[in-house]
């Protein structure tokens, strides 16, 4: 059995409620992951793994279907190799 980030089951996550309103700063987030992890030539699932995420949950964040909490900005940000804060700025840029 897998376990996601939250200690639930793969079976559980994929249950996982998704954004029904499109949100602005979700979608300039999904895309900043998207953009420095291909940068990096990482892929969905070595981002995932680095992160300690769940690869279909690296996916939703960079469709912007998610909005991140705070602890996943920050495992982001380590697994990308660069300033949590950083990510952050560049949604607030793109407001």
């Amino acid at each position: 059995m897998v376990i996601g980030q939250y200690g639930t089951t793969m079976g559980k996550m994929q249950a996982m409620s998704r954004r029904k309103q499109p949100n602005r700063d979700a979608d300039a987030f999904g895309a900043i992951v998207r953009r420095l992890r291909m940068k990096k030539g990482l892929t969905q699932e070595a981002l995932a793994e680095l992160a300690h995420l769940n690869v279909s949950y690296i996916g939703f964040l960079e469709r912007g279907e998610n909005v991140p909490t705070l602890t996943i900005v920050l495992n982001l940000a380590h697994a990308l190799h660069v300033p949590a804060a950083d990510l952050v700025r560049e949604v607030a840029r793109k407001r």
